[in-house]
């Protein structure tokens, strides 16, 4: 075909195209979209992360309202777990304005809770100022409390059945509940749940009921008795015994159902305060004596030999022992008093 003069002669693209190798057709292959993985719930986060090494999972506590029934023949004791708040620590001028107890069935057999769970919480007009201290620590104010009373028939009916009581530091709480419902409570056996358990022995660096749930994989807000009385609940039926034979409420069932003693080194020479005070013996400062709480006559009887060896020179010198049955423990109230040679 002729060209005309002006056009441009593209010969060489026409050569060179005619000339280069056919290039082998190369198909890119697209990636696969990814799958969209399931969304995590938050308790199969917390599973997760459970499992790692590096990492521990607290769970707000959800008091527990229906336990699984004991075991067909199972002996059943029914416990008050009990805590107050009051307008500050003193026995004799200081008052209630939060009662709690968390009532429910133990199998004393193992230590598990049964059946349902019964709760009472109540506030009380204590009759003068809340201090901010207090209401900083509680979150009780004057105006929850203004005017307010125990229900006692409602607590009275929730206690109905009960054979034991057990609070965390019953030593301060026993003695306001028995000034203000000696009825419901001075009558019952209690067992502590910080001084009756050796929560050393049992790996716990506190005591402290928040640290004790902390341990237990719990957190919650702390200091309004109610939620304190759950959240004792879920540490001792979670934390097994030291001899793993049942739950923390198994040892404090038979704590509450033993015999103790306090031993007073009555005269004791001035200069054995030291070596008093590393066995563990207290000073008590209104009686100006030191003392020891013993919770066997075994020990008892073995604290008299040693005594009689490492503190007193005279074996005849007397000493005062002072018999606590649980319905006489942590309350204001001596036991059964003798004095007698430290060695008979």
């Amino acid at each position: 075909m002729s060209r005309h003069p002006d056009q441009l002669g593209f010969e060489w693209l026409d050569k060179s195209l005619d000339d280069a190798p056919i290039a082998s057709k190369r198909v890119t292959k697209r990636p696969a979209p990814a799958r969209a993985q399931p969304e995590l719930t938050p308790e199969q986060m917390a599973q997760l992360l459970d499992a790692h090494a590096d990492y521990k999972v607290l769970r707000r506590l959800d008091p527990v309202t229906q336990f699984p029934p004991a075991p067909v023949g199972a002996t059943l004791a029914r416990v008050a777990i009990l805590d107050t708040e009051t307008t500050g620590l003193s026995h004799d001028t200081d008052r209630v304005i939060e009662l709690a107890v968390v009532v429910v069935d133990v199998d004393v057999a193992t230590g598990q809770p049964s059946g349902p769970v019964q709760v009472f919480d109540g506030l009380e007009d204590p009759g003068r100022p809340i201090s901010a201290e207090i209401t900083q620590l509680t979150g009780i104010r004057n105006e929850d409390v203004r005017g307010r009373a125990l229900d006692e028939l409602a607590l009275a009916e929730i206690m109905s059945g009960v054979r034991w009581v057990v609070a965390h530091n019953a030593g301060f709480d026993r003695p306001f509940v028995e000034a203000r419902l000696p009825q419901l409570f001075a009558k019952l056996p209690w067992a502590c749940s910080f001084a009756d358990l050796d929560w050393k022995a049992l790996g716990q660096g506190s005591a402290k009921l928040e640290a004790l749930a902390a341990d237990a994989g719990l957190f919650y807000a702390a200091h309004r008795a109610d939620i304190d009385c759950h959240a004792l609940l879920a540490v001792l039926t979670r934390k097994r015994a030291l001899d793993d034979q049942g739950t923390l409420l198994k040892t404090l069932w038979h704590a509450s159902q033993a015999t103790h003693y306090k031993l007073s080194a009555v005269g004791a020479p001035f200069e054995t305060k030291d070596t008093l005070k590393a066995r563990g013996y207290r000073w008590d400062t209104q009686a100006r004596v030191w003392s020891t709480k013993l919770t066997t006559p075994e020990a008892l009887a073995s604290e008299r030999e040693w005594l009689a060896h490492m503190v007193y020179a005279n074996p005849k010198a007397p000493i005062r022992i002072e018999t606590l049955s649980a319905l006489d423990r942590y309350a204001k109230r001596e036991g059964d008093v003798i004095m007698e040679p430290l060695l008979g």
